[in-house]
């Protein structure tokens, strides 16, 4: 492995947002100021950051001045070079937002509602999204003295305050997600319970897959409108996009011929998905165009007309198609949609201005009433011999999460086509190993030789093995071929090398020793006997660890306000041992762990999510300022591995975009 270790920032989440030559830049651009005036300034940034590509060049220097005084009114206080890069941030997607052309690291659609910093919001996007959450919520207990929401006000920004309508919307969109029992619900919240209820909502949003890059529990709680937005628009496209894969409509195999298409078709990202779903209804209408996205090809309400008459026959105008204004066609539209018991999502002047998000929640809503396919097809018989392999899904979807939160300039929709260029498996690599990739040699997307696949794929082998990954007899080609038992394992290691990394970068002197994954465990077991726990983990693979016990009474050791015991069940049955497992997530994931993984996983014992959740705790615990720590901690307790413990507080948990 080479001896340069490139440009490392303490805070991991920070790191995450640039590659090593961004890194670099902005650091010698940072030292070059600095030399110029003695030292540097919140004031001065202002006028130092003009050199700066994009921030320098489509702000002027009144308005990143007053763009960094509304952030920022402390003028005089030094700017260090992390301060520096937070500002650089934020700048940087206030310019891209202001020209249009895409933030730093945005990309799906799934991604670009969060990470542009927008300071206007969509009013009808607000008023739709309000709309929904009055309807789905609306039977909740606790929510009911809130609801409904007026959507011509700015009601919706204030009741996020406390935290508790997120994570319910989050539990709407992917049931099951949050445990309830985790989320406080004090009709008078204290800021420490907001704050955790703010940190419990964004951990579990990363993993249902959105993207919550730039984010922190701050932003809630002051209310900052376009975050707002931007997470809930993420969560309902979520689920209203969540019956577009063969598990949950099978009948989606009417629109393929053979296996191969079948192949592809599983591979697909949800909202192309949804577009091969409306062309192939489409060609049973006298509409020729292909509709290849949510804004333009459906703006003049032409496509629409022709999908609602194949969908819904008896409910059709004939006057729609006959108007030649895209308003009044829209409207008769909608119309239509109303009297199929659709919900509109969106209005007629949403339509002609080519709204992306809200055409694409209406078209995903006509897909939930009424899709038109066959419910005896004969294709289904071919999708029940495709092997269901819930292991290799599960582990998909955690990686992909993963992944995703990183920050990477793609997201990734699966992990068995998406990283077969090999690009993000070098991002990826970067942010976990800063420095270690030769981007000289690398080649960019889009690729359209497959040799220069397989040199990128080739210099990932590398880097494992650098990293000595276990890969015999893997080649970067199996990568290109999609191999899913190789990627998987690639996959796996690199999991746990970050996490590995992120512990041995929280001490201040590493001495040279590695953490491994047996000082991972003896810490954990002496954490649980200290505290006064009585359970034992023998190892990762433990089978008693199924019942929960262990990592509720680790929780309690870290943090022991953190377990209400009285909620906690035996553990003997198959659904005590779940309901425990939801448990332990939730409560993980509102003390700061970004962890991925399902309760399954804990129940079934899967010995490599068991490591990433021990793991994820102890770097959690060892994050904490030494003076927050239970006095009663020992030098014994924490292992000689951890001789020393950084005091560096967190700044934002729950939006640091490693596995933590």
């Amino acid at each position: 492995m080479s001896g340069y270790v490139g440009i490392l920032v303490s805070d991991p989440w920070l790191q995450n947002q640039f590659t090593q030559v961004e890194l670099r830049s902005l650091k010698t651009h940072f030292m070059s100021m600095t030399r110029e005036s003695g030292k540097l300034t919140v004031g001065d940034l202002a006028s130092t950051m003009l050199r700066l590509k994009v921030v320098g060049e489509n702000l002027s220097e009144q308005e990143r001045a007053d763009f960094i005084a509304d952030l920022y009114p402390n003028l005089n206080d030094e700017v260090d070079f992390e301060f520096f890069l937070k500002v650089y941030l934020k700048l940087h997607a206030h310019a891209s937002a202001r020209t249009g052309s895409p933030a730093k690291n945005s990309s799906a659609f799934l991604k670009a509602a969060t990470t542009t910093l927008l300071h206007t919001i969509s009013e009808p996007e607000k008023a739709s999204y309000v709309a929904h959450i009055n309807n789905y919520l609306a039977q909740d207990g606790f929510l009911n003295k809130c609801l409904p929401i007026d959507p011509s006000s700015n009601d919706l920004f204030e009741i996020v305050k406390d935290g508790v309508l997120l994570c319910k919307l989050i539990n709407v969109a992917v049931p099951g997600t949050i445990d309830e029992r985790a989320i406080n619900t004090k009709r008078v919240l204290n800021p420490w319970e907001r704050n955790e209820n703010h940190t419990l909502c964004l951990n579990s949003a990363k993993a249902i897959g959105c993207t919550v890059v730039n984010i922190g529990t701050q932003d809630f709680i002051e209310g900052r409108r376009h975050l707002v937005l931007g997470l809930i628009s993420q969560i309902i496209k979520i689920q209203l996009l969540a019956d577009l894969n063969l598990k949950k409509t099978p009948q989606l195999m009417e629109l393929v011929d053979d296996s191969k298409d079948v192949e592809e078709l599983m591979s697909l990202p949800p909202e192309k998905i949804l577009l091969r779903w409306m062309n192939f209804q489409l060609k049973k209408s006298p509409y020729k165009k292909i509709v290849t996205n949510f804004s333009n090809d459906v703006k003049d309400a032409e496509a629409y007309a022709h999908l609602l008459n194949v969908l819904a026959p008896e409910h059709s105008n004939p006057s729609t198609l006959a108007f030649k204004v895209p308003l009044q066609r829209a409207k008769l539209v909608l119309e239509h949609a109303d009297r199929m018991g659709c919900k509109r999502y969106l209005t007629a002047k949403d339509i002609v201005d080519g709204s992306p998000n809200l055409n694409l929640a209406f078209v995903a809503h006509i897909f939930q009433h009424r899709n038109g396919l066959s419910t005896q097809t004969k294709q289904i018989s071919f999708l029940e011999t495709l092997p269901d392999d819930a292991q290799v899904s599960r582990e998909e979807r955690v990686f992909r999460f993963w992944i995703n939160s990183l920050g990477n300039s793609t997201y990734i929709d699966n992990v068995f086509e998406d990283l077969r260029n090999g690009w993000i498996l070098l991002e990826t690599l970067d942010k976990v190993s800063p420095g270690i990739v030769n981007w000289k040699v690398a080649n960019k997307p889009p690729i359209k030789l497959p040799f220069k696949k397989v040199e990128n794929c080739n210099q990932v082998i590398k880097i494992g093995k650098q990293l000595k990954f276990s890969l015999v007899n893997i080649a970067g080609n199996d990568i290109v071929q999609g191999n899913k038992k190789l990627i998987l394992a690639y996959l796996w290691q690199l999991m746990r090398c970050n996490i590995l990394q992120l512990l041995k970068n929280l001490r201040f002197h590493s001495h040279g020793k590695e953490i491994t994954d047996v000082d991972i465990l003896r810490w954990a077991n002496t954490k649980v006997s200290n505290s006064g726990g009585q359970s034992h983990m023998d190892s990762f693979k433990d089978k008693s660890l199924s019942d929960g016990t262990f990592f509720l009474e680790l929780l309690s050791a870290v943090q022991p306000r953190s377990v209400n015991w009285s909620l906690v069940t035996k553990g003997v049955t198959d659904e005590q041992k779940k309901m425990n497992a939801t448990y332990i997530i939730s409560i993980a994931r509102k003390l700061g762990c970004s962890i991925f993984l399902l309760p399954e996983d804990i129940t079934k014992v899967n010995q490599k999510m068991i490591l990433t959740l021990t793991a994820s705790i102890m770097y959690w615990f060892l994050k904490q300022p030494v003076e927050e720590k239970p006095s009663a901690t020992s030098d014994s307790e924490n292992g000689s591995q951890l001789e020393t413990i950084s005091n560096s507080t967190i700044d934002d948990s729950a939006s640091e975009s490693s596995v933590e």
